[in-house]
């Protein structure tokens, strides 16, 4: 008995609700009935009735029919869930469309999305600013802000890049904006977007910075390495 039981009980499914909905109802105006009514009709629809009366909604709830009643039309007045009309052999059928409430969800992930990077990014250009403060010992000038802003804003420079720039500056101990702007631009001309390459690329160059200090008695056998960084 109780296997067949469970059986049954299985037989009745299961209803897939995003977590997101259960943790951003209120965010998206909606309350914990109008939320029930939506799950509700959702499992209807999931069980082959597409237009539940207001009798059968309340059937499975501690709501009236005039209640449900209300919070179907609240939630059409929301833009929740929609009516969509079919005719299928002259004979009109009718269904409510839950689609509405889940492009609300998808707009309002995308935005939580959106601002959560745009936090993201407003915290590393602090960091930034910090950082070059740090390094040069002193407050930045209105000018150098405004060109640690162009580098991010108008040249598309990644924090993280400016601050591999800055790092190498440091280490050439050539610490100046013009330097690093040198360095960025070379940067953007040959493609590199990492750290990594960032790195690889300091790294080389400050290798062929050493062999063009060699004496001049030597024989120099490579070819003249261009610094353009000097230039």
């Amino acid at each position: 008995m109780i296997k067949t039981g469970l059986l049954e009980w299985m037989k009745e499914g299961h209803i897939l609700v995003p977590s997101f909905l259960l943790s951003h109802y209120k965010t998206l105006g909606l309350n914990e009935s109008e939320l029930m009514l939506l799950l509700q009709l959702q499992n209807f629809s999931e069980q082959g009735n597409m237009f539940p009366t207001p009798a059968e909604i309340s059937a499975r709830m501690t709501f009236t029919e005039a209640e449900c009643l209300f919070f179907l039309q609240k939630l059409i007045q929301k833009g929740f869930i929609i009516i969509e009309e079919q005719i299928t052999d002259s004979i009109r059928h009718e269904s409510y469309s839950l689609e509405p409430m889940q492009v609300k969800i998808i707009n309002c992930f995308l935005s939580e999305q959106n601002h959560k990077e745009s936090e993201q990014v407003k915290q590393e250009e602090e960091s930034l600013y910090t950082v070059f403060e740090k390094e040069f010992g002193r407050p930045l000038s209105p000018f150098e802000c405004e060109t640690l802003a162009m580098w991010m804003d108008d040249d598309a420079h990644k924090p993280e890049i400016i601050k591999a720039a800055l790092k190498e500056a440091v280490i050439s101990a050539k610490l100046n904006f013009r330097y690093i702007d040198r360095i960025l631009f070379e940067w953007k001309k040959n493609g590199i977007k990492t750290v990594e390459q960032a790195k690889r690329q300091g790294e080389k160059f400050r290798v062929h910075q050493k062999r063009g200090r060699k004496p001049e008695t030597a024989v120099i056998t490579d070819v003249p390495f261009y610094n353009w960084l000097e230039q």
